[in-house]
């Protein structure tokens, strides 16, 4: 992994780009030079504000966890440092990785390097911002429903999601648990590869860490497409809706049979699809209350006077919650009432298993799945509502697929639309099958030849 920028010059950049992109939380004045020799010596990287830093404050875009400084570094800190890695930032994201705009961050929206007036994505935007500004060449995200995918697609880099326990989650501020992965994003697939080997592996903090070895996975890459079976999800692609990127969508498909690969065409019944967002709703904001019940003023964060215990917890949580969150909350409580559980959680649960088997038999036709990232680009800041909670449109929410399954999936750019903003495709591989997924993605790297830059970058 290379790098134009010394992590005091990156740290640097990214206070100097601030004021325009609002994408950092924390922004480590005098990054310690790491005398680590490793695969990522000397490299400069950006943390989500969800990552455990010792004595680094950790905030995860809330109001509750402002003064949060936490004893301990998260298992993948420990593992970058050991790479030889200087961490320079936290990045902004939605708060406490709720929402799909980076707009209810407690420091304010993050803003899109290609045109400030338009949203990253969320929730892991500010380091999607900061990775497609130039400013550190590798940023790390979660995700948790297309949170780092969507981010990337709009910012116009990869991002990659490993299969559900590929890496640690020890150390991470949780949103839901069944569904949290950690991933990055990178300027090429080739710092993919080499990212995930430094990343991935079984941590014994993390009991749901897999154990299966970790890959030499840029050393084996392998961009040849021939013989490849590639699906075309056609239920999602068939609604792009700007013609133009429908264009260069069915072009890429062309230009991979050129070089050898079937194109499979592929459809899942719209019915079930429909049901993803309320699933998805339904699962994540149950568990994310479970996990943010001790979020409460009482045992850390930033507590709220009162004249009682409950009524520190009730000032304390309602001043420390956006009302974004809270409405998440009460949506996730009602669920948990035992009354709900079987007709809502279980019901929600049972819908998911479906949902699974569905994607799952996509891959008895195709090695990869390709699919637009989002059937538009980034949409303007003041007119964006967060899709959680406006109107649920399959092609917006498919990505969490891949969140339900634990399969790995990744995001990278395909051209620019006619408004100057980077229209992104996903694709998609069974579980632990990483090393086929970066080989198909190294292949459409180079077919796609994607070189513009956002105007908001380090020169």
């Amino acid at each position: 992994m290379k790098t134009r920028l010394t992590p005091n010059e990156s740290a640097a950049q990214i206070e100097a780009l601030q004021p325009t992109l609002n994408a950092a939380v924390t922004i480590v004045s005098e990054p310690q030079e790491n005398p680590v020799q490793g695969l990522l010596s000397g490299i400069p990287v950006v943390l989500k504000d969800n990552v455990s830093t010792k004595g680094i404050r950790t905030t995860a875009s809330s109001k509750i966890l402002d003064n949060y400084v936490p004893v301990y570094d998260a298992t993948i800190v420990e593992k970058l440092k050991n790479a030889g890695a200087v961490i320079v930032a936290k990045s902004s994201m939605d708060e406490l990785g709720m929402g799909g705009t980076n707009r209810n961050a407690s420091t304010g929206p993050a803003c899109n390097p290609w045109n400030p007036a338009h949203i990253t994505g969320g929730s892991s935007g500010g380091s999607a911002a900061l990775m497609a500004a130039g400013c550190a060449p590798l940023a790390i995200g979660t995700d948790t429903g297309d949170s780092i995918r969507k981010p990337a697609a709009f910012c116009g880099v990869v991002g990659f999601k490993p299969t559900y326990g590929r890496i640690s989650r020890y150390g991470i501020i949780p949103y839901a648990s069944s569904l949290d992965t950690v991933g990055f994003f990178t300027r090429t697939i080739e710092d993919a590869a080499e990212a995930l080997e430094v990343l991935a592996g079984r941590d014994d903090h993390d009991m749901t860490s897999s154990f299966l070895p970790v890959e030499h996975y840029k050393e084996n890459l392998n961009p040849d497409l021939k013989g490849k079976r590639i699906g075309i999800f056609r239920t999602v692609s068939d609604r792009i809706a700007r013609p133009e990127l429908k264009k260069d969508f069915d072009e890429l498909v062309e230009k991979i049979q050129a070089a050898g690969a079937e194109a499979v065409d592929l459809y899942m019944d719209e019915k079930l699809m429909n049901l993803i967002a309320p699933v998805y709703k339904t699962i994540a904001n149950a568990e994310a209350t479970a996990n943010h019940s001790n979020l409460d003023g009482i045992r850390f964060g930033v507590r709220k006077p009162g004249g009682s215990v409950e009524e520190v917890m009730t000032n304390s949580r309602t001043a420390g919650f956006s009302s974004y969150v809270r409405a998440r909350f009460v949506i996730g409580s009602y669920t948990l009432f035992e009354e709900n559980q079987d007709r809502l959680f279980r019901k929600a649960q049972k819908i998911r298993r479906l949902l699974v088997d569905a994607w799952k038999e996509l891959f008895d036709s195709c090695d990869v799945l390709l699919a637009p990232a989002a059937p538009d680009t980034a949409p303007l800041i003041e007119e964006s509502s967060d899709v959680r909670f406006g109107k649920d449109r399959f092609e917006e929410e498919h990505m969490q697929l891949a969140n339900f399954s634990g399969y790995p999936s990744l995001t990278m750019p395909l051209s620019l639309a006619d408004n100057g903003l980077p229209f992104g495709i996903n694709l998609n591989a069974p579980a632990f099958q990483e090393q086929e997924l970066l080989d198909v993605a190294a292949a459409l790297e180079k077919i796609i030849d994607f070189k513009e830059e956002p105007a908001c970058r380090v020169k």
